[in-house]
């Protein structure tokens, strides 16, 4: 009952790291945590855990070795959920994509998020601004509460 409460009341945001150079993940957290930007004065928080999850935040290119974790945090999220690609490399795969010669490391990227699961939102940028980041969580904010 109080799980059921709190998603009624808050919106949860999962963040996972899936490869690249980790600096859309740092735009997300300052999104999200810093006092300037202070998400969570409007309800929405990080989670650590894909139970409480409400928004699957996905960065990076995903490779080989994190589909298959990536599909069971996914599966983990109870329904409504939705996915939103943060970044170039997590919409596309960005420059790792493109990776290859002597390196050998185009076999093990994958690509874009929506090669593995269903994405919702992208939202673009090498970084994207954390006011971007805001302006997409909040437009997808709507899609969750018609789900609900």
């Amino acid at each position: 009952m109080l799980k059921e409460i709190s998603r009624k009341n808050a919106v949860h945001i999962m963040l996972v790291y899936t490869g690249g150079c980790n600096g859309c993940d740092i735009e997300v957290v300052n999104a999200v945590m810093s006092p300037f930007y202070d998400m969570e004065q409007y309800k929405v928080m990080l989670t650590w855990n894909p139970r409480e999850a409400d928004i699957l935040a996905v960065t990076g290119p995903v490779t080989k070795k994190f589909e298959k974790a990536l599909k069971e945090i996914y599966e983990a999220i109870p329904e409504p959920k939705l996915v939103a690609a943060i970044g170039t490399c997590a919409i596309t795969g960005g420059p790792y994509a493109n990776l290859g010669g002597d390196l050998g490391s185009s076999d093990q990227i994958i690509g874009g998020v929506a090669k593995v699961i269903p994405v919702d939102a992208n939202i673009p940028g090498c970084p994207p601004r954390p006011e971007d980041i805001l302006q997409a969580v909040a437009s997808v904010i709507p899609l969750l509460a018609g789900k609900r």
